[in-house]
């Protein structure tokens, strides 16, 4: 007569694979559901108008004749420069699109994981703190630069392609450095500033009016103070004051507003490691030990 033998637990002997890019998937997954929130495509396809505006001016500034009866004083208008470049990165044209952007895709990064208590299910798997906050920058920075450091480059290639020749680029060898440095910097502060907001609440509609009131609320109370002491250095108040204050810096342009660009740089640091810091707290509370 067969003996049959009782199944019971059986351990895992093996040792668990270490992936290269822990933090892949989370990026990937966040890129993915962004594109299936509604009216997401709209504003991500709509945030490209300013870089096409701005190839149609390199195109007209090569093509000034052809466009004199058009455009009075052309020859100043579209005298294209490094200033030009740094228009369009640190401008409003700009800037409120990728706010729009990042308020649509970034809002839930975290707030969705909270209102699901999903963080556990993450750190039960080998996926350290570190791992996750990247994955949820990554994100972020997904957006950002492909809406700063992919446009700026492209617009200085076709500068050189309408041009004819690479005189512009000998004339300003270190431009393509600032293109990226802006980026960077534009990269760096919102991927902490939206994953700040993001882990205040559990719910991303908050979230998302959270994102747009500090953008706009520091611009006009940059305003109102401004208007009360008339003093330059209110401007760092404002969030969007300071990043055209650093980006001007990068571009080696004049300062928009009468203080040194380093203060700006300190305010933007410091709002990043305040997000670092609450998020170290918050992915702490609940991170699984193992």
């Amino acid at each position: 007569m067969a003996t049959v033998r009782a199944k019971g637990y059986a351990h895992w002997e093996g040792a668990p694979v270490e992936r290269r890019f822990p933090w892949w998937p989370i990026t990937r997954t966040g890129i993915m559901l962004a594109f299936r929130r509604k009216r997401f495509k709209f504003a991500f396809a709509m945030s490209f108008v300013p870089a096409f505006v701005f190839l149609v001016g390199l195109y007209v500034s090569e093509r000034i004749d052809d466009f004199r009866h058009m455009i009075r004083g052309g020859n100043q208008l579209l005298n294209i420069t490094p200033n030009y470049f740094k228009a369009y990165m640190t401008n409003d044209f700009l800037l409120l699109p990728i706010v729009f952007v990042l308020a649509f895709a970034g809002a839930g990064l975290i707030a969705d994981d909270l209102k699901h208590n999903s963080l556990q299910l993450y750190f039960a798997r080998p996926l350290r703190k570190a791992d996750y906050v990247l994955g949820k920058m990554s994100v972020v920075a997904f957006f950002v630069l492909i809406l700063t450091a992919l446009p700026g480059i492209v617009l200085l290639i076709f500068k050189l392609v309408f041009a004819g020749s690479f005189k512009f680029l000998l004339d300003y060898p270190w431009l393509p450095l600032s293109i990226l440095g802006v980026s960077a910097l534009l990269t760096v502060f919102f991927s902490f500033g939206i994953l700040l907001l993001s882990s205040l609440s559990d719910k991303s509609r908050y979230v998302t009016i959270l994102v747009f009131m500090s953008y706009f609320f520091s611009d006009i109370l940059f305003g109102i103070l401004y208007g009360i002491f008339r003093k330059p250095a209110l401007a760092l108040f404002s969030i969007r004051a300071n990043i055209q204050q650093a980006g001007a810096f990068l571009f080696g342009q004049k300062l928009p507003h009468a203080f040194a660009a380093g203060w700006s740089f300190l305010v933007l640091a410091g709002i990043c490691l305040l997000a670092a810091a609450v998020l170290h707290r918050k992915v702490r509370s609940v991170e699984v030990i193992r």
